[in-house]
């Protein structure tokens, strides 16, 4: 929901540190790899109980995130960067959760199984409404730009990001906000569904 304003808001910036990094020969695969590295890194300093230096690994894992595709553009997009960047993100989503219950297991693993549940809904219907959007030749309107077609909802990026950051700024709130956000993303879910209903039911 928050990702496109979002997105113009920060792009100017983006564009600026992604022309030094083409100036300094540096590709788009190269910052997917180096922000999931510092993903995993926050993840683990989550596991060992220390999530505010995991909160600025992931600022600077995300800023990444949205450099590798502002490299792509200023170089050549390709299929196997949007293949990585999609696969990446989806196991960095997962491991922020999953640092929460190994630092405390008994407080936080419910929580965090509820919520990793609830991923598993958001990225099956973003990939399995990409997947087909692509056999129908559909482009999105909204995000133009991306490597698949990029279905949006209640829980995007943005959201997904301020979520973890309160998580790590206030870490016995963990299963509230776990919880909360899993009904969130159930909401994302069920309107992707529908979404996938209304626009594969029609006869190509």
């Amino acid at each position: 929901m928050l990702d496109r304003p979002l997105h113009h808001l920060i792009n100017p910036a983006l564009n600026r540190l992604a022309a030094g990094l083409v100036r300094r020969q540096v590709s788009a695969d190269q910052v997917t790899w180096a922000g999931f590295a510092l993903g995993l890194a926050a993840a683990a300093c989550i596991a060992v109980n220390r999530p505010l230096a995991g909160l600025a690994l992931m600022a600077a894992s995300r800023l990444a995130d949205g450099l590798d595709g502002a490299v792509a553009r200023l170089t050549r997009p390709t299929d196997r960067g949007a293949f990585l960047d999609i696969t990446l993100d989806f196991i960095f989503y997962a491991s922020i959760p999953l640092a929460f219950a190994l630092a405390d297991p008994a407080a936080n693993a419910l929580a965090a199984a509820v919520l990793l549940a609830a991923f598993i809904g958001t990225a099956s219907s973003f990939l399995a409404f990409a997947v087909l959007a692509e056999r129908r030749g559909l482009t999105s309107l909204a995000y133009p730009k991306k490597g698949l077609y990029y279905l949006g909802g209640l829980t995007e990026a943005t959201e997904t990001l301020v979520c973890f950051a309160a998580m790590c700024l206030w870490p016995a709130l963990f299963a509230p906000l776990a919880l909360g956000f899993a009904a969130l993303c159930g909401l994302t879910m069920a309107a992707r569904v529908h979404a996938g209903w209304q626009v594969f039911g029609e006869a190509r």
